[in-house]
Protein backbone atom coordinates (compact mmCIF):
# COMPACT_ATOMS: atom_id res chain seq x y z
CA UNK A 1 0.00 0.00 0.00
CA UNK A 2 1.12 3.76 -0.73
CA UNK A 3 2.15 5.20 2.20
CA UNK A 4 0.13 7.92 3.44
CA UNK A 5 1.40 9.21 6.84
CA UNK A 6 2.54 11.89 5.44
CA UNK A 7 -0.65 13.73 4.14
CA UNK A 8 -3.09 15.92 5.71
CA UNK A 9 -6.98 15.05 6.50
CA UNK A 10 -9.15 17.24 4.58
CA UNK A 11 -12.77 16.78 3.21
CA UNK A 12 -12.77 14.31 -0.33
CA UNK A 13 -15.55 13.81 -1.81
CA UNK A 14 -16.29 11.13 -4.89
CA UNK A 15 -19.02 10.87 -7.22
CA UNK A 16 -19.17 7.54 -9.23
CA UNK A 17 -21.82 6.36 -12.00
CA UNK A 18 -22.93 3.14 -13.66
CA UNK A 19 -25.75 2.68 -15.64
CA UNK A 20 -28.11 -0.73 -15.98
CA UNK A 21 -29.49 -1.50 -19.25
CA UNK A 22 -32.79 -3.31 -19.71
CA UNK A 23 -34.36 -4.50 -22.81
CA UNK A 24 -37.76 -3.87 -22.00
CA UNK A 25 -40.45 -1.83 -20.68
CA UNK A 26 -41.64 -4.11 -18.30
CA UNK A 27 -38.58 -4.52 -16.47
CA UNK A 28 -38.44 -0.90 -15.85
CA UNK A 29 -42.41 -1.07 -14.92
CA UNK A 30 -41.60 -3.94 -12.08
CA UNK A 31 -38.77 -1.86 -10.95
CA UNK A 32 -41.14 0.97 -10.28
CA UNK A 33 -43.83 -0.98 -9.32
CA UNK A 34 -42.13 -3.20 -6.81
CA UNK A 35 -42.70 -6.56 -8.59
CA UNK A 36 -39.89 -8.18 -8.91
CA UNK A 37 -39.96 -11.63 -7.56
CA UNK A 38 -36.79 -11.51 -5.68
CA UNK A 39 -37.93 -7.62 -3.77
CA UNK A 40 -37.36 -3.93 -3.62
CA UNK A 41 -34.77 -3.56 -6.25
CA UNK A 42 -34.07 0.14 -5.90
CA UNK A 43 -33.87 -0.42 -1.53
CA UNK A 44 -31.88 -3.98 -1.82
CA UNK A 45 -29.08 -2.43 -3.69
CA UNK A 46 -28.79 0.14 -2.12
CA UNK A 47 -28.25 -1.57 0.76
CA UNK A 48 -25.58 -3.46 -0.92
CA UNK A 49 -24.03 -0.34 -2.50
CA UNK A 50 -23.61 1.00 0.80
CA UNK A 51 -21.75 -2.17 2.34
CA UNK A 52 -19.67 -2.57 -0.79
CA UNK A 53 -18.57 1.23 -0.25
CA UNK A 54 -17.95 0.24 3.38
CA UNK A 55 -15.96 -3.03 2.74
CA UNK A 56 -13.62 -1.52 -1.19
CA UNK A 57 -10.61 -1.98 1.43
CA UNK A 58 -11.36 -5.43 2.08
CA UNK A 59 -11.37 -6.52 -2.06
CA UNK A 60 -9.19 -3.80 -3.40
CA UNK A 61 -5.57 -4.51 -2.18
CA UNK A 62 -4.03 -1.05 -2.56
CA UNK A 63 -7.50 0.78 -0.94
CA UNK A 64 -6.87 2.30 2.66
CA UNK A 65 -9.33 1.34 5.23
CA UNK A 66 -10.74 4.79 6.06
CA UNK A 67 -13.92 6.07 7.68
CA UNK A 68 -16.98 6.86 5.27
CA UNK A 69 -18.12 9.64 6.71
CA UNK A 70 -21.49 9.99 4.20
CA UNK A 71 -22.48 7.59 1.83
CA UNK A 72 -25.89 8.43 -0.99
CA UNK A 73 -26.94 6.25 -4.06
CA UNK A 74 -29.36 7.88 -6.42
CA UNK A 75 -31.34 6.05 -9.32
CA UNK A 76 -32.75 8.17 -12.57
CA UNK A 77 -34.64 6.37 -14.50
CA UNK A 78 -34.19 7.15 -18.58
CA UNK A 79 -36.07 5.17 -21.12
CA UNK A 80 -34.65 1.80 -20.60
CA UNK A 81 -31.60 2.49 -18.51
CA UNK A 82 -31.42 2.98 -14.97
CA UNK A 83 -28.33 5.30 -13.83
CA UNK A 84 -27.03 5.06 -10.85
CA UNK A 85 -25.21 7.64 -8.93
CA UNK A 86 -23.48 7.17 -5.93
CA UNK A 87 -21.46 10.01 -3.33
CA UNK A 88 -19.24 9.14 -0.65
CA UNK A 89 -17.93 11.68 1.41
CA UNK A 90 -14.49 11.04 4.23
CA UNK A 91 -12.60 13.08 6.17
CA UNK A 92 -9.43 11.77 5.43
CA UNK A 93 -5.75 11.77 3.90
CA UNK A 94 -6.65 9.47 0.78
CA UNK A 95 -9.39 9.93 -1.74
CA UNK A 96 -13.07 7.52 -2.24
CA UNK A 97 -12.60 7.55 -5.82
CA UNK A 98 -12.46 4.10 -5.88
CA UNK A 99 -15.26 3.50 -2.58
CA UNK A 100 -17.55 5.40 -5.19
CA UNK A 101 -16.96 3.40 -8.05
CA UNK A 102 -17.04 0.07 -5.76
CA UNK A 103 -20.50 0.95 -4.93
CA UNK A 104 -21.99 2.12 -7.85
CA UNK A 105 -20.36 -1.12 -8.90
CA UNK A 106 -22.46 -3.63 -6.39
CA UNK A 107 -25.11 -1.60 -6.96
CA UNK A 108 -25.40 -2.66 -10.80
CA UNK A 109 -24.22 -6.20 -9.92
CA UNK A 110 -27.36 -6.39 -7.12
CA UNK A 111 -29.88 -4.77 -9.78
CA UNK A 112 -28.26 -7.33 -11.96
CA UNK A 113 -29.30 -10.33 -10.25
CA UNK A 114 -32.39 -9.51 -8.98
CA UNK A 115 -33.80 -8.75 -12.44
CA UNK A 116 -31.57 -11.50 -14.32
CA UNK A 117 -35.15 -13.67 -14.11
CA UNK A 118 -37.27 -11.33 -15.90
CA UNK A 119 -34.49 -9.53 -18.32
CA UNK A 120 -31.99 -12.06 -20.21
CA UNK A 121 -30.57 -9.34 -22.27
CA UNK A 122 -29.67 -7.30 -18.95
CA UNK A 123 -26.35 -5.14 -19.40
CA UNK A 124 -23.73 -3.14 -17.03
CA UNK A 125 -22.22 -0.56 -19.00
CA UNK A 126 -20.24 3.13 -18.24
CA UNK A 127 -18.98 2.54 -14.81
CA UNK A 128 -16.75 5.57 -13.88
CA UNK A 129 -15.95 8.69 -11.84
CA UNK A 130 -18.10 11.70 -12.70
CA UNK A 131 -16.47 14.40 -9.76
CA UNK A 132 -14.35 14.19 -7.18
CA UNK A 133 -13.18 17.33 -4.53
CA UNK A 134 -11.23 17.67 -1.80
CA UNK A 135 -7.21 16.20 -2.74
CA UNK A 136 -4.23 18.06 -2.87
CA UNK A 137 -4.59 18.35 -6.70
CA UNK A 138 -7.30 20.84 -6.12
CA UNK A 139 -5.62 23.04 -3.74
CA UNK A 140 -2.26 23.36 -5.84
CA UNK A 141 -4.03 23.88 -9.24
CA UNK A 142 -4.99 27.46 -8.32
CA UNK A 143 -1.99 29.25 -6.96
CA UNK A 144 0.26 31.54 -8.49
CA UNK A 145 2.89 29.87 -10.35
CA UNK A 146 5.16 33.27 -9.74
CA UNK A 147 5.91 33.29 -6.20
CA UNK A 148 9.25 33.62 -5.31
CA UNK A 149 10.73 32.15 -2.10
CA UNK A 150 13.88 32.74 0.32
CA UNK A 151 15.52 29.80 2.53
CA UNK A 152 17.38 31.06 5.77
CA UNK A 153 18.95 28.13 8.02
CA UNK A 154 20.17 29.61 11.44
CA UNK A 155 22.27 27.39 13.27
CA UNK A 156 25.32 28.07 15.14
CA UNK A 157 26.92 24.63 14.13
CA UNK A 158 26.02 24.60 10.44
CA UNK A 159 27.02 27.91 9.64
CA UNK A 160 30.37 26.69 11.63
CA UNK A 161 30.71 23.57 9.17
CA UNK A 162 30.49 21.40 12.24
CA UNK A 163 27.27 20.09 10.69
CA UNK A 164 25.66 19.47 7.10
CA UNK A 165 22.29 21.28 6.17
CA UNK A 166 19.12 19.19 5.88
CA UNK A 167 16.28 21.15 6.90
CA UNK A 168 16.97 23.76 4.62
CA UNK A 169 17.42 21.80 1.32
CA UNK A 170 14.73 19.59 2.62
CA UNK A 171 12.66 22.83 2.67
CA UNK A 172 13.82 24.13 -0.51
CA UNK A 173 13.20 20.49 -2.47
CA UNK A 174 9.04 21.10 -1.40
CA UNK A 175 9.16 24.23 -2.64
CA UNK A 176 10.57 23.13 -5.93
CA UNK A 177 8.06 20.71 -5.86
CA UNK A 178 5.41 23.21 -6.10
CA UNK A 179 6.75 25.44 -8.80
CA UNK A 180 7.94 28.13 -6.17
CA UNK A 181 11.28 29.44 -6.81
CA UNK A 182 13.79 29.34 -4.56
CA UNK A 183 16.00 32.62 -5.15
CA UNK A 184 18.37 32.33 -2.03
CA UNK A 185 19.62 30.07 0.52
CA UNK A 186 21.66 31.28 3.67
CA UNK A 187 23.14 29.82 6.60
CA UNK A 188 23.59 31.80 9.04
CA UNK A 189 24.68 31.55 12.98
CA UNK A 190 21.62 31.90 16.24
CA UNK A 191 22.43 35.99 16.55
CA UNK A 192 19.71 38.31 16.71
CA UNK A 193 20.75 41.02 14.37
CA UNK A 194 21.79 38.41 11.88
CA UNK A 195 18.46 36.87 11.80
CA UNK A 196 16.95 40.03 11.50
CA UNK A 197 18.76 41.69 9.02
CA UNK A 198 19.04 38.64 6.43
CA UNK A 199 15.13 38.31 6.81
CA UNK A 200 14.51 42.65 6.00
CA UNK A 201 17.07 41.84 3.37
CA UNK A 202 14.91 40.03 2.18
CA UNK A 203 11.58 41.43 1.98
CA UNK A 204 12.91 44.53 1.17
CA UNK A 205 13.53 43.04 -2.23
CA UNK A 206 10.31 41.69 -2.50
CA UNK A 207 10.33 38.23 -2.21
CA UNK A 208 6.87 36.54 -2.05
CA UNK A 209 8.04 34.02 1.32
CA UNK A 210 10.67 34.06 3.43
CA UNK A 211 11.26 30.46 5.54
CA UNK A 212 13.68 30.47 8.35
CA UNK A 213 14.82 27.08 9.89
CA UNK A 214 16.17 26.53 13.03
CA UNK A 215 16.40 28.22 16.78
CA UNK A 216 12.54 27.63 17.45
CA UNK A 217 13.17 25.09 20.60
CA UNK A 218 13.83 26.07 23.81
CA UNK A 219 17.53 25.88 24.33
CA UNK A 220 19.00 29.16 25.34
CA UNK A 221 20.50 29.80 21.75
CA UNK A 222 17.15 29.04 20.28
CA UNK A 223 15.51 33.17 19.54
CA UNK A 224 14.48 33.07 16.00
CA UNK A 225 10.85 33.60 16.91
CA UNK A 226 11.91 36.67 19.37
CA UNK A 227 14.25 38.02 16.22
CA UNK A 228 11.19 37.40 13.88
CA UNK A 229 8.10 39.09 15.85
CA UNK A 230 9.14 42.57 16.10
CA UNK A 231 9.41 42.51 12.33
CA UNK A 232 5.92 41.42 11.57
CA UNK A 233 3.10 43.65 10.81
CA UNK A 234 0.73 40.74 11.50
CA UNK A 235 1.03 37.76 13.35
CA UNK A 236 -1.26 34.66 11.88
CA UNK A 237 -1.56 31.91 14.79
CA UNK A 238 -3.14 29.45 12.85
CA UNK A 239 -0.56 28.43 10.68
CA UNK A 240 1.99 27.26 13.14
CA UNK A 241 -1.15 26.02 15.05
CA UNK A 242 -1.60 23.88 12.22
CA UNK A 243 2.08 22.57 11.83
CA UNK A 244 2.20 21.68 15.25
CA UNK A 245 -1.35 19.97 15.46
CA UNK A 246 0.18 17.86 12.42
CA UNK A 247 3.17 17.28 14.39
CA UNK A 248 1.82 16.02 17.27
CA UNK A 249 0.17 13.61 15.62
CA UNK A 250 3.21 12.12 14.59
CA UNK A 251 5.64 12.36 17.80
CA UNK A 252 4.67 13.61 21.07
CA UNK A 253 7.38 16.32 21.11
CA UNK A 254 6.26 19.01 18.38
CA UNK A 255 4.13 21.27 21.12
CA UNK A 256 7.53 22.33 22.15
CA UNK A 257 7.93 23.92 18.83
CA UNK A 258 7.74 27.73 19.11
CA UNK A 259 7.55 28.29 15.56
CA UNK A 260 5.96 31.58 14.02
CA UNK A 261 4.41 32.81 11.41
CA UNK A 262 3.30 36.33 10.26
CA UNK A 263 3.31 39.28 7.09
CA UNK A 264 5.43 41.86 6.99
CA UNK A 265 3.68 43.46 3.91
CA UNK A 266 2.76 41.50 1.64
CA UNK A 267 5.64 38.46 2.30
CA UNK A 268 4.45 35.73 4.45
CA UNK A 269 7.53 34.73 6.84
CA UNK A 270 7.48 30.89 8.55
CA UNK A 271 9.95 30.24 11.27
CA UNK A 272 9.96 26.58 11.35
CA UNK A 273 12.56 23.87 13.21
CA UNK A 274 15.71 23.16 12.58
CA UNK A 275 15.42 19.35 12.28
CA UNK A 276 15.12 17.36 9.66
CA UNK A 277 11.94 15.99 10.37
CA UNK A 278 10.23 18.63 12.36
CA UNK A 279 10.78 20.72 9.34
CA UNK A 280 9.32 18.23 6.71
CA UNK A 281 6.30 17.73 8.95
CA UNK A 282 6.00 21.13 8.68
CA UNK A 283 5.99 21.76 5.13
CA UNK A 284 3.93 18.72 4.68
CA UNK A 285 1.23 20.18 7.28
CA UNK A 286 1.39 23.70 5.54
CA UNK A 287 1.87 23.05 2.01
CA UNK A 288 -0.03 24.15 -0.68
CA UNK A 289 -2.52 25.12 1.38
CA UNK A 290 -0.72 28.05 2.68
CA UNK A 291 -0.25 29.34 -0.52
CA UNK A 292 -3.86 30.50 -0.73
CA UNK A 293 -2.63 33.50 1.45
CA UNK A 294 -1.41 35.11 -1.95
CA UNK A 295 -5.16 34.73 -3.19
CA UNK A 296 -6.68 36.52 0.35
CA UNK A 297 -3.68 39.20 -0.43
CA UNK A 298 -5.27 40.08 -4.00
CA UNK A 299 -8.80 40.51 -2.87
CA UNK A 300 -9.39 37.10 -4.24
CA UNK A 301 -12.33 34.60 -2.61
CA UNK A 302 -12.21 32.23 -0.50
CA UNK A 303 -13.43 29.58 -2.44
Amino acid sequence: MVDITSKASSHRIAIAGAILKTTSEKTIAAVVNKTVPKGDVFEMAKAAGLLGIKRTSDVIPDCHPLPVEYAAIRYEIKELEIHIQVEVHTIYKTGVEVEAMHGASVVALTMYDMLKPIDKGLEICSIKLLEKKGGKSDYTDKFRKDLIAGVIVCSDSISAGKKEDKAGKTIIQKLQSLQVAVSEYSVIPDEEKEIQAKTLSLADKGVDLIILTGGTGLSPRDITPEAIRPLLDREIPGIMEAARSYGQDRMPFSMLSRGVAGLRGNTLILALPGSTRGAKESMDALFPFVLHLYRILESARHD
